[in-house]
């Protein structure tokens, strides 16, 4: 019989480390990556830096307004005047409508007006009543609800 040979493969690990910009004891985040034998390499993951960002939530919606009439137009003073509140903590536009109508209840002119109120107040608004009308207006209604624009 023959004499039998034990083959021994010696491995040698050979590790390389890489280290850019480092010096000792700081901490400059970059990354370290270990090559060994046959290009086998791996990369530590770094851990994760919690970061804090301003979530700012977009404001909401404006709140729509209310509207009364105060006083109709006339011959002698052809404006509506409307009483507008903002209820808003916030400047707000608010679109009031007003209708003038002829004693059959016939609509003779209907506006509509975009106004700025400040923030909780309330504001006396003119609504000009075109002259062709105004000898021919016999009430005017106003929408209660004036609409938020922004």
């Amino acid at each position: 019989m023959g004499s039998r040979r034990r083959w021994s493969w010696g491995v040698t690990a050979t590790a390389v480390v890489l280290v850019a910009g480092c010096s000792p004891g700081s901490d400059s985040g970059a990354s370290v990556t270990v090559a060994g034998e046959n290009g086998v390499s791996a990369q530590p993951t770094p851990t994760a830096t919690p970061t804090v960002s301003a979530a700012t939530s977009p404001a909401p919606p404006p709140k729509d307004g209310t509207a009364v009439l105060v006083r109709c137009a006339d011959m002698e003073d052809p404006y509506a005047t409307v009483e507008i509140r903002n209820p808003n903590a916030h400047e707000a536009v608010l679109e009031v409508k007003v209708h003038f109508v002829d004693a059959y209840g016939s609509p003779l002119l209907d506006t509509s007006n975009q106004v700025v109120v400040a923030a909780k107040d309330e504001l006396a608004y003119r609504v000009p009543a075109k002259f062709q009308y105004t000898d021919r207006i016999a009430h005017c209604e106003v929408e209660p609800v004036v609409r938020a624009v922004r």
